[in-house]
């Protein structure tokens, strides 16, 4: 289960040090993890054996409907299998990094099953997103939930 929001750093070669913490869950006997892109200009970050049912789901969906085409390319074609390295870092792609507008400042938030990997400026938004929907309607998953 992961979640959580850190703040980390990329360094000049554009590697993530994964928290000791996450490692054994996100690469379980050293399988590599997925890293792909998301419609909100941030990256998402799987273990393998997380991601492979979801990449089956996509790719078998109809190519033809234009929507659904280009989130295949961006779901399938960001997807880049990688291994941390002995220090536990994870190289983030260049076209990976430029989608999501990664710079040194990044933010890994826990998704439960996965988690995002957002720019500092990207997260800034959010959070204000979140904060803006404080005074809105709770949508109706969120309705009978009591914290």
């Amino acid at each position: 289960m992961f979640q959580g929001a850190v703040a980390l750093s990329l360094d000049a070669k554009g590697r993530l040090a994964i928290p000791a913490r996450h490692r054994d869950a996100l690469v379980p006997d050293g399988a590599p993890l997925v890293v792909t892109a998301h419609p909100h200009q941030c990256l998402l970050v799987y273990p393998k054996s997380a991601w492979d049912p979801i990449r089956e789901k996509v790719s078998s969906l109809p190519g033809l409907d234009q929507q659904t085409a280009a989130l295949k390319r961006l779901f399938v074609g960001y997807a880049q299998e990688e291994e941390l390295d002995a220090a536990g870092r994870v190289l983030i792609a260049p076209s990976s990094r430029q989608w999501a507008g990664l710079d040194k400042q990044v933010w890994l938030v826990g998704q439960g099953t996965h988690f995002e990997l957002w720019s500092d400026a990207g997260w800034q938004k959010q959070q204000e997103a979140m904060l803006a929907l404080a005074s809105a309607a709770l949508p109706a998953a969120f309705e009978s939930l009591a914290l």
